[in-house]
């Protein structure tokens, strides 16, 4: 059977901790090894687990930060095959017996996320359900790869790795911006394709300490500036740029993609106090412009709940291909 290497990184996981170790230890594919890495816990969390499976191990990370700690467990894996789980979250039963099962029914396929529950103790506002509802919908490698500029289509605790992909990767880096998404746009950087099997596999709690609420490196501008870098410096867009949204999304990202050195020629925008004038020195035109726009990728920076399915319908009635002649970024 194959040996599946968790790596759970841990800072304070408090009393999250001891439910998502057993939500690993009794998965359905019981071939495991679980490296719980302390990243510098000053609770008793880790401490406080029983010690009873030999699959458990403990290790202390190298560093300091979820990076290093990630890095740390990876270097100790033996296993061909490489799971993310967080501290704080529930991988339901058979999680790790059907990512397997899914990438070896598609050899062509590096990594597998999964799909989510997302929960919190207080309940989910409605933006969090919309959330949930997008990454459920973003499984094959198309479609995750036409999302991947929107937000990262794959929850990080999920992530199902071939080693030899993740070692391809140089596992996760430390850059200014959150290093999961900036390991999927380099993974899609290098042609590794990314799918999801259908079941939700993991329920992702929500909670206040989550570091996507408390880091910077997690922050809005954060994830423009690494969207903004691979655009540029992977996919190569570089010339000829027209923004759809002249608002203050748009705005940022054009300083942000000039930053990296490309062009901008104009932008397009919907508000018509906005159409005629100028932003950042550039025109602003009627969305009309975009359908006709051929000299270079429409990069779409709105992300009013709502607008992009009204936006694809109008670009692609025009003729126009998503991924091809025009992204989502927002």
């Amino acid at each position: 059977m194959d040996l599946i290497s968790v790596i759970m990184p841990v800072h304070n996981a408090g009393d999250h901790l001891a439910a998502a170790v057993a939500s690993i230890l009794q998965q359905t594919h019981r071939q495991l090894e679980l490296l719980l890495v302390d990243d510098r816990s000053n609770d008793c969390a880790i401490t406080a687990l029983p010690r009873t499976d030999p699959r458990l191990q403990l290790l202390r990370a190298r560093g300091s930060g979820v990076v290093d700690a990630f890095n740390t467990g990876l270097a100790a894996a033996r296993g061909d095959w490489i799971a993310r789980m967080d501290g704080d979250d529930l991988a339901l039963p058979e999680r790790l017996a059907v990512q397997l099962a899914y990438l070896q029914e598609h050899p062509q396929l590096a990594m597998a996320g999964a799909c989510v529950e997302l929960f919190a103790e207080g309940g989910l506002a409605d933006g969090n359900r919309h959330y949930e509802a997008w990454l459920n919908r973003q499984r094959t490698p198309e479609q995750i790869r036409r999302a991947l500029f929107t937000e990262s289509p794959m929850p990080n605790p999920t992530a199902f790795f071939r080693r030899q992909a993740l070692l391809a990767l140089g596992g996760y880096a430390d850059p200014d911006w959150p290093e999961d998404y900036d390991l999927f746009l380099r993974a899609d950087a290098l042609g590794m394709a990314m799918g999801k099997p259908e079941p939700v596999l993991l329920r992702w709690r929500d909670h206040g300490q989550r570091l996507t609420r408390t880091s910077d490196r997690y922050a809005r501008l954060a994830f423009q500036r690494a969207k903004a870098h691979y655009l540029v410096q992977a996919r190569g867009l570089r010339k000829n740029l027209l923004i759809w949204g002249a608002g203050p999304s748009g705005r940022d990202f054009h300083d942000l993609l000039l930053a990296e050195g490309a062009q901008v020629s104009a932008f397009v925008d919907v508000h018509p106090r906005r159409i005629g004038g100028n932003k950042r020195g550039l025109p602003v035109h009627a969305i009309e412009a975009a359908a006709a726009w051929s000299e270079g990728m429409v990069l779409v920076a709105v992300g009013a709940r709502g607008a992009r399915p009204e936006i694809r319908r109008f670009l692609e009635r025009a003729g126009r291909a998503e991924g091809k002649d025009f992204l989502f970024i927002a």
